[in-house]
């Protein structure tokens, strides 16, 4: 019984990838909003997608306001933001196994208030959105993975009718699957602007053609993801609480959909925030902050067009940011005035959520990434 316990955790250490996973086992990094008293940094979790049971593992301090994570394909670097009136995004190396985060370098962010980060599949750009700034910056990658402070800094320009929308605020910067584009949605422009990516280039980023995608004005486009098909792709709005769907093809999005998430007649604040799809494309949900604290949830048809399914509050304050596990099975929000991450289970054929009880208990998170643990 013994020599199967070993082999048994002996294979439950090893992956091949968090997309497909052969062992159950998974580092959940978790960004937060630092403070003295309740969080110190990033902290990383192994977590059982098969149980939903979690260990802490390690935690990278001194860095202030790590809010938003970006980790390389090969699940060796990781790369975070650091919000402030003077921004900066910071590079660590990742020993996966472990857990460990080694702080390498930073680099200007090219704005206030950084609040997204992404990277390419070829660990040549580090691509962060400057909300306070509204900019969007392009940061070299060196082979060391540390970054190099020789940036591209865009500024967007204009300003929609909302208090919050008094000036750009850029809140996202999202790959497609290609790499060729990058998609910037900007919640004081009602816009979401797009890039051609070209990175064999010093200066990677041009505006594409069309430039950009409106969205319905006042709305406040915050965050954007694909359907895992390529063919659909979603905008959640913070204002309002609508999702917009549109049609994907090579760099161009076309509208097809509009759809809320709050109950019919709410006329309080919503600010909408995440947004995410199932891995197997048949659901998408997204999260509501205010007083509202719920997860909306909806089935996707094949032409890409959604349906209400239901809601389900994140039982707690504040759902600034959730992640659904590489297989499907759980969906955790990290509730960041709760101080706690909820773990719920999924039912894969209604989308619907079920309190599994679980909570990782860490201060004010607002990031969470799922990757492999080999």
């Amino acid at each position: 019984m013994i020599v199967k316990s070993i082999l048994f955790l002996l294979m439950s250490c090893s992956m091949v990838n968090a997309q497909t996973p052969s062992s159950p086992v998974l580092n959940l990094l978790v960004g937060t909003y630092s403070s003295a008293d309740k969080s110190q940094g990033i902290y990383v979790y192994s977590f059982n997608t098969e149980t939903g049971e979690f260990t802490y593992k390690s935690e990278a301090t001194g860095i202030k306001n790590p809010s938003y994570l970006a980790i390389t394909q090969d699940r060796k670097h990781v790369y975070s933001v650091s919000e402030g009136d003077q921004g900066t995004i910071s590079a660590f190396s990742f020993n996966a196994v472990t857990g460990k985060l080694t702080f390498l370098n930073n680099a200007p962010a090219g704005g206030a208030g950084p609040c997204y980060v992404s990277v390419d599949d070829k660990n040549k750009f580090v691509f962060a959105g400057n909300y306070t700034g509204g900019s969007i910056t392009a940061i070299p990658i060196k082979a060391d993975g540390s970054l190099s402070s020789d940036i591209q800094n865009i500024q967007h320009e204009g300003k929609s009718i909302k208090p919050n929308q008094e000036m750009p605020h850029v809140h996202a910067a999202v790959l497609s699957k290609d790499n060729k584009f990058l998609f910037v949605p900007d919640l004081g422009t009602d816009k979401v602007n797009i890039y051609s990516v070209d990175i064999t280039k010093a200066k990677p980023l041009a505006p594409a053609n069309p430039a950009f995608a409106s969205i319905a004005i006042g709305g406040g486009p915050r965050h954007f993801v694909f359907h895992p098909n390529g063919k659909h792709a979603y905008v959640i709005h913070e204002n309002t609480g609508e999702v917009t769907a549109f049609d994907y093809a090579n760099g161009k999005l076309k509208e097809k959909q509009k759809v809320s998430m709050a109950v019919a007649g709410y006329a309080g604040d919503i600010h909408a925030a995440d947004i995410h799809i199932s891995p197997d494309g048949k659901f998408l949900y997204g999260s509501m902050r205010a007083n509202i604290n719920e997860l909306g949830i909806f089935s996707i048809a094949k032409d890409g067009k959604l349906t209400f399914v239901g809601r389900q509050s994140t039982l707690g304050k504040i759902p600034r940011n959730f992640e659904i596990d590489p297989t499907g099975n759980f969906l955790l929000v990290g509730n960041q005035n709760s101080d706690e991450i909820v773990i719920f289970k999924r039912d894969k054929k209604t989308g619907l959520l079920t309190d599994t009880g679980k909570r990782i208990s860490v201060g004010k998170p607002v990031c969470l990434k799922f990757v492999s643990a080999n």
